[in-house]
């Protein structure tokens, strides 16, 4: 018999971490190959996690609602056949003194992985299993961690909390907070241990101060979802990774409207397909970024990633009031009608929790419509590591001057507005406002006699 670990598989460039939300094997079952075992969840979709191997489930790493990094084990199932241990494959292939060396390195690793300091079973206070590795991998230990005060619930130490604690140099001791809670105090000393706790509690700076939300007998308190703390999380950090800047542009799609409205009866006839205006849209959007390749970029540290393919994102809002974002890939190399097969099958899959993990992972570009809600224009935030994002406003009909070669005019005309969100870390405003004029062009440059 030989065990096998089950990982979590990576699920995109931007994508670090999942959170555990079902089992749904227990152990002692039966696992066939490609059978789930359980399910995860991150900040973009829900999905299931299948097994690489035939065998039996016989340990489980991780709880519901911990958080799992990529590459992690979560599961060993146990499977059929002999494991071939590590050292007869050394001893087949190296001389015997080389042996040797191998077996001494490997008891040292053995030694330092069974070191007290990396213990954690002698203390009563709970930790994760994710907050135990990142302690293991910093060599702190059980007394350092038993004095980071934990945000969490019931005072647990979380993730940012042992995270913060590292990136403070490990130097943060005081007295542990299990102590406080267990050791009666003497009378003579009785405020001390009240002013000790009081400092641990005590924000660093007046920045990180938050106010709590007074609430009455009539409020309602709500949880927010899971998926809901996840984009919270994300938009936080998108908005205090990239510097946002807006560039708006006005934009004339009578021509567009006028094409689409003659053209959709028969193109569902055709096609099978309903033509919206979002195919047009991320056509044009797609031109753009050919166009102008240093938009369809992504940063990392101090370097700039040139994305080969266009693969453009397409924000959807979900049933729950929450957001998705599927991926077009290669969107510059479908046609319309390529391009309004994709786009209604991603949207339609989108509302019914059917996406595949990929299907929302490599995109280089995302647009999002805030027009299907009436909104004129937004400044939507950056979908990391992503460089932009496209706004459509919604589209109107108003009065507007209309130039020809007999003088102007005023006549009835469908505008809209594009909100254009770009980092000007790497996008300056020229390349930020070129890119979202470009897009306008080639929408008000529209042929009303083209053919689909």
């Amino acid at each position: 018999m030989s065990k096998f670990e089950l990982k979590l598989p990576r699920m995109g460039e931007s994508v670090a971490e999942a959170t555990l939300t079902t089992w749904l094997k227990e152990i002692g079952d039966t696992i066939e190959m490609d059978e789930p075992i359980f399910e995860i969840a991150t900040d973009k979709v829900d999905s299931e996690v299948p097994s690489e191997v035939e065998g039996v489930l016989i340990e489980k790493l991780f709880d519901i609602d911990d958080v799992i990094k990529v590459g992690q084990t979560v599961a060993i199932i146990e499977t059929e056949g002999d494991a071939v241990a590590p050292s007869i494959t050394v001893a087949e292939e190296v001389p015997a003194g080389t042996l040797a060396a191998v077996e001494e390195t490997v008891q040292v690793a053995k030694e330092t992985a069974t070191a007290p300091i990396q213990d954690y079973s002698s203390t009563e206070r709970f930790y994760s299993p994710l907050v135990k590795n990142i302690a293991k991998q910093e060599g702190i230990s059980v007394e350092k961690l038993d004095t980071i005060q934990g945000t969490g619930k019931e005072g647990r130490v979380t993730k940012n909390d042992i995270l913060a604690f590292v990136a403070n140099g490990k130097e943060a001791v005081v007295t542990p907070v299990a102590n406080i809670a267990v050791t009666p105090a003497k009378p003579e000393s009785k405020q001390e241990p009240i002013k000790v706790v009081e400092e641990i509690a005590k924000p660093p700076t007046a920045a990180h101060q938050v106010t709590r939300v007074q609430t009455t007998g009539g409020d309602e308190v709500i949880e927010m979802t899971r998926m809901g703390k996840l984009i919270a999380k994300h938009m936080t950090e998108s908005v205090s990774t990239s510097a946002h800047v807006q560039s708006f542009i006005e934009v004339d799609v009578t021509n567009v409207v006028n094409w689409r409205n003659k053209m959709k009866d028969s193109f569902e006839k055709s096609e099978g397909e309903k033509l919206t205006f979002t195919p047009i849209f991320m056509e044009a959007i797609a031109k753009a970024l050919k166009k102008y390749p240093m938009m369809n970029i992504s940063v990392e540290g101090d370097t700039v990633i040139k994305k080969k393919n266009i693969n453009i994102g397409m924000a959807a809002a979900l049933p729950d009031g929450n957001l998705i974002v599927p991926v077009i890939k290669n969107a510059d190399q479908l046609n319309l009608v390529g391009m309004a097969k994709v786009v209604n099958d991603l949207a339609s899959r989108s509302r019914e929790n059917k996406l595949k993990p990929d299907e929302i992972q490599d995109g280089t570009y995302t647009v999002t419509n805030v027009g299907t809600f009436g909104s004129v224009f937004g400044t939507p935030i950056i979908n990391q590591p992503q460089v932009g994002i496209l706004a459509l406003g919604a589209i109107r009909k108003i009065p507007a001057v209309i130039e020809t070669s007999e003088g102007d005019f005023i006549g009835i005309r469908s505008k809209m507005y594009i909100s254009h969100s770009y980092d000007h870390r790497v996008v300056n405003g020229a390349l930020g406002s070129m890119f979202a004029k470009a897009v306008a062009d080639y929408l008000e440059a529209w042929d009303v006699n083209r053919e689909v």
